[in-house]
Formats: structure tokens, sequence, C-alpha cells
């Protein structure tokens, strides 16, 4: 089992370019009605045709063939209740049928891959604003959890426009046959998670990254381990976006129970929890701290055994990790056992809440003792969510939870995150719950430390596929240069995936076994493992000002990688630059070669962009994203470069520009707020170097001449 400033300066970090306001998994959405379980209704007229859904058009397009009329076909299956429309047009002409057609949506769409591709690349794909990648065949409504897409062999593309409230995308198919499949309730039903209800809540949409004592310092840890860990945070790392510090395992008094066990710290925090949480918000931070849900006070529980779950003889039950069952279902239980916990710890002013051992009190717990709820006639599903819901209730909407461990689908639309697998970071559930970040809730690969030999690559991985980035070592390490690795890949995106299936399905496809496990002593078949499987993960980014992509590498074959596997259109050329090594590998038309991936970083991190016929901006040293935390704005006019940058106060920034053959360099400036360190190539580059005292938003400028 595991062991279990306030808001970080907007501003400075450019939080306007990851989200806007933070909202938990608890906070309800403007009542919205629930969409229908059922297929959508056709409309033909002629060449016109509309799909109308919840009573309003989904999609309203034309059906064009060359000679006779396209032969049209539909099929609507509801086996096992999961409802898949299907329709079909033929071509009977000469030419192919061509549909043109615009979705309309909610603001929460997304478009997406929605089936695997057969031999294609595989890479978990993910973006930040609404992708254009032409591997995109379909349109995910995640408020109303339908998808429709376009089956393959047909030809797509699909083109977003975001608009207020609502998306709309402009989706062309040709083929000899073109087929539209619409699956309302996609994830609920298609997906086998049955709690699953985005209509009443939306995804924590805030960058989640900080720190937690497990393992480094285990249950060992001390008031003066947090102190000083939260004095090296406020200057080594909150200033790139590390807001959470969270005390782990260590602080309870023993048994583990009765709440003032939770509340009334050991003697190893002579101060207390208000006293530590005081210290740790006065630096700027956001206080976390971790319970769990067993209960381990044996006297107690033998005296009261109305709290708990009972065997046939009236004794409270009792299962390995989760000790005496608590009983969900009886309001003492909750109001005298569980509330006031967390009630205290919430007034106090904790904001971050890892809650541990969620899968023992359901495994060893309520699925293990099935015969104490079928007796009484109860939903132990029902009272398990309702147990949870109760901390909920009690910490608030606007505080982050954390469920701990291994997949727990029961408790979609209640927690925010879900710690997808065991005990240490692990990279499988990148690839094998990939479809489920931001979606469902946001995945937690588990603690990073940047110490370690892979350190670079946990943390490049962890943000760009904007998962929980949370590091555990001891404090001194970020005094050292090893920081970079942490620095770089905060503030954490948020991003939505760009395929909502799972890239490797080998878990999530049996994730209806989490309904009947009784053990949760190891990882189970449909917990995410630890493996690093998929060496490629791609983030997609889409600015007002521009679009690039960004590839990461953590090793594979070494062949040419071509940009159509990407998404990305065939003709352009393409300049690429490794973030990490700082190596402009060149200009590439269709492929580009990745080379050996550098062993001091276990990864390689590549910034993808159009190649422009005069100077542009290839990348910053801020974030593995390539720009996505800092750049506000860049612009081409005449023969000078411009932008707006957020830059953190005392780190170097770095402008890598391109200087084509016919420019000149002239000068670089800033406005008020910062200064030019430095101007100089650096092979076919151009480095600027910009220096700001205190985290500002800069101006800069950089001017060419033509060579007459």
């Amino acid at each position: 089992m595991s062991r279990l400033g306030r808001a970080w300066r907007a501003a400075a970090l450019g939080a306007a370019a990851v989200a806007a306001v933070a909202r938990g998994a608890a906070a309800q959405v403007p009542a919205a009605p629930e969409p229908p379980d059922a297929p959508a209704r056709l409309v033909v007229a002629g060449r016109a045709v509309q799909l109308v859904y919840g009573g309003r058009t989904l999609l309203d397009g034309t059906v064009m063939g060359q000679g006779a009329a396209p032969e049209l076909r539909t099929l609507v299956d509801t086996a096992g209740g999961v409802v898949t429309q299907v329709v079909k047009w033929t071509a009977r002409g000469r030419g192919p049928v061509v549909v043109t057609a615009t979705v309309s949506a909610s603001a929460e769409a997304i478009p997406c891959e929605v089936e695997p591709r057969e031999d294609a690349l595989r890479v978990v794909r993910n973006s930040v604003g609404l992708s254009r990648s032409l591997l995109n065949r379909g349109v995910y409504d995640r408020r109303d959890d339908w998808v429709l897409s376009v089956d393959s062999p047909a030809q797509v593309t699909v083109v977003p426009a975001a608009s207020g409230d609502s998306t709309s995308f402009r989706i062309e198919a040709s083929g000899g046959e073109v087929a539209l499949r619409f699956r309302p309730r996609y994830y609920q039903r298609h997906r086998g998670l049955a709690a699953f209800r985005p209509w009443t809540y939306r995804v924590w949409d805030r960058s989640v990254a900080g720190w937690t004592s497990w393992f480094a310092f285990l249950d060992s840890v001390t008031e003066g381990d947090v102190r000083r860990t939260a004095d090296v945070m406020a200057e080594a790392l909150a200033p790139w976006g590390y807001q959470y510090l969270q005390i782990d395992d260590g602080y309870e008094r023993e048994p583990i129970g009765l709440p003032d066990h939770w509340l009334r710290a050991n003697d190893k925090f002579p101060a207390g929890l208000a006293g530590l949480e005081r210290y740790i918000a006065d630096r700027g931070l956001e206080p976390g701290i971790w319970t769990n849900v067993t209960f381990h006070d044996r006297a107690w529980a033998l005296a009261h055994p109305g709290y708990f779950v009972t065997d046939s003889q009236g004794r409270p039950a009792y299962g390995n990790w989760v000790g005496y069952v608590m009983d969900g279902s009886n309001p003492a239980t909750l109001n005298e056992l569980v509330r006031p916990v967390y009630d205290s710890l919430a007034r106090e002013g904790w904001r971050y809440f890892k809650v541990d051992a969620l899968r023992h009190l359901k495994y060893e717990g309520y699925d293990s003792w099935a015969d104490y709820f079928a007796r009484r006639d109860l939903d132990r599903v029902a009272v398990y969510r309702g147990f949870v819901q109760a901390i909920r209730d009690a910490i608030g909407p606007r505080a982050f939870m954390l469920a701990c461990w291994g997949l727990r689908p029961e408790l979609a639309g209640i927690v925010d995150a879900v710690r997808v697998g065991t005990d240490g970071f692990g990279y499988g559930g990148f690839a094998e719950y990939n479809s489920f970040n931001n979606v469902v809730w946001r995945n937690d690969p588990d603690h990073i430390q940047i110490a370690a030999s892979d350190g670079y690559r946990a943390t490049t991985l962890a943000s760009l596929t904007g998962s929980v980035l949370m590091l555990t070592d001891k404090p001194e390490v970020y005094r050292t240069a090893r920081v970079e690795a942490a620095r770089r890949a905060a503030p954490v995106p948020f991003t939505v995936p760009e395929q909502v299936y799972d890239v490797d399905p080998s878990r999530s496809s049996r994730i209806g076994e989490a309904d009947v496990s009784v053990s949760g002593s190891g990882p189970r078949p449909f917990d995410a493992d630890q493996r690093l499987d998929v060496p490629l993960y791609l983030l997609d980014v889409d600015r007002p000002f521009e679009r690039w992509a960004v590839l990461a590498r953590t090793g594979g074959a070494d062949g040419p990688i071509a940009f159509a596997d990407l998404g990305l259109p065939g003709d352009p050329e393409y300049l690429v630059f490794e973030f990490w090594t700082k190596r402009l590998l060149g200009a590439f038309h269709g492929s580009f070669a990745p080379g050996r991936v550098d062993p001091r970083f276990e990864v390689q991190d590549f910034c993808i962009r159009e190649r422009a016929d005069h100077p542009q901006l290839v990348a910053t040293n801020r974030h593995v994203t390539c720009g996505v935390p800092d750049l506000v704005d860049v612009r081409w006019s005449g023969d000078t470069l411009s932008g707006v940058s957020d830059l953190v106060g005392g780190d170097t920034y770095e402008l890598y520009l391109t200087e084509p053959r016919g420019y000149r360099f002239v000068t670089a400036a800033t406005e008020a707020g910062a200064e030019v360190a430095s101007s100089a190539r650096a092979g076919a580059l151009r480095v600027v170097r910009l220096k700001a005292v205190h985290s500002a938003r800069v101006a800069w400028r950089v001017v060419w001449s033509r060579a007459g």
C-alpha cells in the first residue's frame, strides 16, 4: 500500500497560457440536461443531411457524388445497452462521395482519433488548444459524452473553430464509401465507466506541480524536514511553478483511526499541523497533506461495532491493509470518524489532499464483505462513493483531491486525480490510460526523484502529458544543477487527449474487473504498470499567434520519423530543435532522423516548427513545451521579430532564433522590466539572453537588416 504563496504568481509564470480558473471535480457546472442515451435523429432532404441529438443540430452538411446519387444505408445497434449509430453513403457514380459538414458541440469538445490506425506509428498524442492534426478523424464532446467520427478508409479533415461557450468543426470526408459513426455515452457505456457523468463536473484545469515528503523522508519525516523543504522550495522551485508542498505519512499518531490521531500530530511535529500549515503558506506555497481511510484502533472498534461493517456474528469486520472496515452507510461513522478530520484540516488551510488506501476500503473492505451490504439491500458501490463524497464535501470544491492508489473508476466526478499505478514513478499509465487524463480526471504517475537517472525523462513526460507532477527529493537536491530537470517542466499545461482510445489498451480493457476485486495487496491487471513501453509522446500546441509541435522520445528505433505520422502536413519544411541539448538538428522535408538519446537526459524533447523564410523563434529555454507557459505573443513585421514573454526573476531566458542567409543582426532590446544580457551566434542559431530581477511580463524585439 502506498504510504501514503497561496496561488503561484500567475503573471510571472504565464498562467493564462495554461489555465484560468481552478475547478475541482466536486465543482458543479451550470445545470444542463442529461444527454439522451439514444441515437441521433437523421434528417435527409436531397443532398442535405442533419443529425439532431438532444434537441440540438449536431451535424449539418451536404453529401455530393458524381453521376448517380450515393446510396444511403443506416444501422442502429443497441446490444448490451450500448448505442452505436452508423450512417453510410456508397458511391454509385464515377467519382467519390464527398461529405462536407459543420459539427456543433460544447466548449469542451475536442478533435481526436477514435480508433488506432492500422500499422500506425505508436505515439501518445495530446494538445494544448484545439488540435488541427491530420490524424484526427472525429469530434468528442466531453460535456455530453458523445463521439462522432468518420470510419476508415475514407479521407477526412477536421478543422476546429472555438467561439465563446461552444465549438464548431468543419469536417470534410471523401471516398468510395463515407460512414459517419455516432456513439452517445461514449466513456460511460462504450468505455465502461458507469460513474462518468461529465455534464455534472469539470476536470481540474490548473497546473498541479509540487513536492511530497514520502520518498524523500518516508515515515521518519519531521517538522524540521518540512520547514527546510518549504524554505528551499520558495526560492528554488516556486517561481518556476511548483505550488504544493504535501506532507505524507509520518505526522499522525498511532493507531490510525480516531480523528484526534490525525489532527494532533506526533512528537516529531511540536508546532502541530496548524503551525506547519502557516509556515508553508507564509512561503507562498499551498499546504498539502496525506491521510488514509483505514482504522486500526482495535479496542475502540470492538467497543463500538455499530460504526463498522460487521461479520455474521456482529463483530467489526477486519481486512488486510484497511483494518476495521468503516461503514459508509452509517451516518454516525461519517459524522464522527470521517468528516471531523477533513473539516478541521480544511479550516486550518490545507488545500491538497492525498487520500490513501481507497483501493483497500473497496477491495479488502466492501467487496470482501459484500454479504454485509447484501443483507441490508445496499449498493456497496453507492456506499463507497458516499464515503468519499463525504470527504469531498468537507474539503470543498477548490481543494485538490488525489485518490490513491490504483484505478478507481467508481470515483469519477468526486476526485480530481487518481494515482493510476503502484508505488514509485510509473510510465505505463501515460499510454495505458492516456485517454482518461483530463477527461475523466487528472492522471498521477506518482512521485518523481530528479536525483534519479531518469529525472529529466520523468519530468518531461509528466509535463507534456498534462499529468500530476510531484517531486520527492531531499531539498538539498534543488540547490544543485539537477534542479533544471524540475524547473523546465513546470507549470504543467492543461492538455487534452487527441486519442479517445488508449495506445496500450492492455489495462483499460480490463477495467471492469475493478468492480469485483477483493485484494489490493499488489497491482491488479487493470492498474497501470511502471514499464516504459511506448517511446513517443506528441504535444500539439495551438496558440493565437502560432502553432507548433513537441515530440518527446525515450528510445525505440533510430530510423527517420515521418512528419505525416505526427499529423503534420507533408509539404512544408520543418525546423527541429532538441530542447535539453539545445541543438538545432536542421530543416527537414518529409521526415527527420532523431539520432541517439543522450544518456545524460534519457529523453529527447523536439520542438518542431514550420520553417519561415525570415528569422524566427525556434524555441525558448523556459519550458519543455517550447513556449506554452512563457510565450504570450510572437510577431514578424518588416525586419523585426517581436514578442512578449513571462520571465522568472533571476533566471536567464534564452531565445533561440534562426538567422537565414541574407539577414544581418542589428540589435536586440527589451522594454522596462528586463535587460538583454547577451546576443551571440551559436552554430546555426542566434541566442538572445534576457534577464529580469523580478518575475515580469516583458516585451522584446530583435532587429535585422537585409544584405543589399
